[in-house]
């Protein structure tokens, strides 16, 4: 996004604006967006300027209240018990929860530098992991790597079918609500959605198919059925590309079609007539989301949704679904079939693309034996809040002998630690995003700092930079690189000093884990200020440009074999508006394929056996009478970023909709309040009666909950109802989706 700062006698650089001088506008000159942005991010004056902003180093002490340290007394200290953590029970005494949050991800990238200050530790716990584990498994065995994603051509698709997503509050599509009403208002073009609510994208779709909840898993496998059994999949694309369809065809020979299509509540001519025209479109794809992600079966159904758009060859083309390339990276592929993995102390978890799904982390904090989690770093997270159980959170985080928060804001986890650290906002350093991922054409957004950081927060690159120099992991001066860098940027080449950088890691092997911040350190003193952060960049640049230089050169990018990923670095340094880093050629995704004979291998076998036990499956309700859908998207919600209520127009509660028929059995009325009681807690919620939803679903929001100013909690803290043990058996992805929960009229 661009921001206009509208300020009277103001500098540029004055950190605090009365909230109407600061205006936030869409950046016409943005490669993709042309201009456009959601809500949330029109609304970011309320996450820069409000009362919950750390502005010093903070300690705790035993009675719960803070003391203000310097950074020099919080960093020493904090390196201190680091240290002593490591040397007496080993790196896998320490966890980083979150790392990089919000799309600002550069601060990540150095924070992991902490895992191996600490010994190696394997331990990445963050929201990426309890969303998408179960479809970073799949792309690995499909595609033969965890790091290749796929992604939809929607605004060049005919047909366009969106599962258990509602992109006109959520987005995740380019300028999702120009989109829909381009879709929309075209004759020739078809939407479906697949929700248990008439979401407001349902409302502008052509057909919905308002199935019950967390029946996907039938539904998908009755419309795949159809697809293989009247012969619709594309077999030619299939004998080119594929490997193991043999396997998939068998499984779903064995659907009885009619009874999922009952089981999921829509009719059999409805299932029918999405599967065929789906299948015969000349152009299709396939949106998902959180909503089949969250929901039961999940890893089944990630599987099942790529599975519609690779048996019809709506792969690979323009307005299907494709792979992407990354620029910033925010995965590694940890395949236990091709190595031998470690496994958590507690359940005996394998890491799904380097990352492990926070659901099992109370437990192996908990854990007995000195093999446990010890200390943790959190960063630009709320783990309190946002994931599964907040009391199993709350009781295991005060038994950690370190807990550093490193945030923007007091949060509820930040109340809970030992030290934390204030982090600079998103507009008061260089910050970019690692969620590029676009095909053809690929973009890259270095965003630009408008304020100085407030009061004593820093850079989280700054901070942890600090404490490796602490650690005594690195040096606090590289006079060599530095003197070179600052030689060669008047001549806007790097060539001498990535020579030298490379030799200086050679000689000293110990300090390879922490080239970003060595970067950091020589670097960036010479990059234009203050875009220090931006410095682990160039290598980033480097590699993406060897690896897809054509496309690069596509792009606009001039350079030969050597030249070529250093003139991208400068042009991201020197874009204010971001730019496009890669222009494709279809025919380029199948070089993406990692699998050896570049070949999509359709037979997952753990995948078809859970398939093929679908027909014996139980349904989970646990006796309760209403299934919650914890965390749906609405226009005044947004995670945990904005802490002021006073931001919400509307809906300041968070209310809870559900059915008339339902709300009617129990006697309430819009504004009435309702007690929401699950197996783990309950919450007292407000009613708001709503025909969207269907009779025995009620919804809640999620990024409610939150003490601002240390007043009362307002609106649902929806993880005191979910339960880190209510997951996907194999990915251990939270059944967000479907809470089984019990309602009681609060009586006045």
């Amino acid at each position: 996004i661009y921001e206009i700062v509208k300020a009277r006698n103001k500098p540029q650089f004055s950190h605090r604006l009365e909230t109407k001088r600061l205006k936030i506008k869409g950046d016409p000159e943005h490669p993709v967006t042309k201009g456009y942005i959601c809500q949330k991010a029109a609304r970011l004056e309320h996450y820069q300027n409000h009362d919950d902003r750390l502005r010093f180093p903070l300690k705790r002490h035993a009675n719960g209240t803070f003391e203000k340290v310097s950074w020099e007394q919080a960093i020493s200290e904090i390196a201190d018990k680091m240290g002593s953590i490591r040397d007496e029970f080993g790196g896998d005494a320490f966890a980083v929860v979150g790392s990089g949050g919000q799309g600002n991800h550069l601060g990540g990238a150095y924070a992991q530098q902490l895992r191996y200050a600490m010994g190696g530790s394997r331990y990445v716990y963050s929201a990426l992991a309890q969303e998408k584990t179960m479809d970073f498994w799949v792309n690995g065995r499909l595609f033969g790597d965890q790091r290749v994603h796929a992604t939809e051509d929607i605004e060049h698709s005919d047909y366009v079918l969106f599962i258990g997503c509602n992109p006109y509050q959520s987005h995740g599509i380019p300028n999702a609500r120009d989109t829909l009403k381009e879709i929309k208002k075209d004759p020739k073009r078809t939407m479906v959605v697949i929700d248990p609510k008439r979401t407001e994208t349902a409302k502008m779709a052509d057909i919905h198919l308002q199935l019950k909840p967390s029946t996907d898993v039938y539904l998908m496998s009755a419309m795949l059925a159809i697809i293989v059994k009247e012969g619709l999949h594309d077999q030619a694309f299939i004998d080119e590309h594929c490997t193991g369809f043999a396997a998939l065809e068998k499984e779903l020979s064995q659907v009885p079609i009619e009874d999922y299509a009952n089981i999921a509540d829509i009719s059999l001519e409805c299932v029918q007539q999405v599967a065929r025209d789906f299948a015969t479109a000349d152009k299709a794809c396939v949106r998902v989301d959180l909503g089949l992600q969250h929901a039961l079966h999940s890893t089944v159904t990630t599987y099942l949704e790529k599975m519609l758009y690779i048996v019809t060859g709506n792969f690979a083309k323009s307005g299907g679904n494709n792979l992407h390339t990354s620029f910033l990276p925010i995965l590694s592929n940890t395949d236990e079939r091709k190595k031998k993995l470690k496994l958590t102390a507690h359940h005996k978890m394998m890491p799904i693309s380097g990352l492990y799904t926070p659901n099992i982390l109370p437990d192996e904090i908990e854990h007995e034996g000195d093999d446990r989690i010890r200390a943790i770093f959190v960063e630009s997270s709320n783990p309190i809040m946002t994931f599964a159980d907040t009391p199993a959170y709350e009781r295991s985080f005060k038994k950690l002998d370190l807990l550093v928060v490193v945030d923007v804001a007091m949060t509820e986890t930040a109340r809970l630690a030992h030290y934390v650290l204030p982090a600079a906002s998103q507009f008061e350093k260089c910050e970019a995003t690692g969620f590029n991922a676009e095909f053809p054409e690929n973009f890259f957004h270095l965003r630009q700092p408008l304020f100085q950081p407030l009061a004593e927060s820093l850079p989280e690159p700054e901070i942890y930079t600090r404490i490796l120099e602490k650690m005594d992991r690195i040096p606090d001066r590289f006079p060599i690189l530095e003197a070179i860098a600052k030689y060669e940027f008047a001549l806007t080449h790097h060539q001498l000093f990535l020579v030298s950088f490379i030799a200086t890691l050679k000689k000293n092997p110990k300090w390879a884990p922490y080239a970003p911040s060595i970067l950091y350190r020589a670097l960036g003193k010479v990059l234009p200020k203050p875009g220090a952060t931006a410095s682990l960049l160039l290598p980033l640049a480097i590699d993406y440009a060897k690896k897809h230089a054509k496309a690069v050169k596509r792009a606009g990018i001039k350079g030969n074999r050597i030249t070529l990923g250093i003139n991208l670095f400068r042009k991201i340094i020197e874009s204010h508006s971001g730019l496009i880093i890669s222009k494709h050629e279809y025919k380029d995704i199948w070089h993406f394929i990692k699998n050896e004979d570049k070949h999509i291998h359709l037979n997952v076998e753990e995948v078809l056996n859970e398939l093929h036990q679908l027909k014996d499956v139980k349904p989970l309700n646990a006796g309760y009478p209403f299934i919650l859908m914890a965390g749906e998207r609405r226009s005044y919600n947004a995670n945990q970023i904005f802490r002021n209520p006073a931001w919400r127009k509307v809906d300041k509660q968070g209310a809870m909709k559900i059915h008339p028929d339902d709300a009617k059995r129990l006697d309430v009325a819009s504004g009435d309040k309702v007690t929401c009681k699950s197996e783990t807690g309950q919450i007292d919620v407000m009613v708001e009666i709503d025909d969207s939803v269907r009779e025995s679903k009620v919804t809640l929001p999620h990024g409610y909950g939150m003490r601002y100013q240390n007043d009362e909690a307002l609106g649902p803290a929806l993880n005191m109802l979910t339960s880190g043990k209510h997951c996907d058996p194999f990915s251990k992805t939270p059944y967000h989706k479907y809470v089984p929960v019990h309602l009681e009229k609060v009586s006045a």
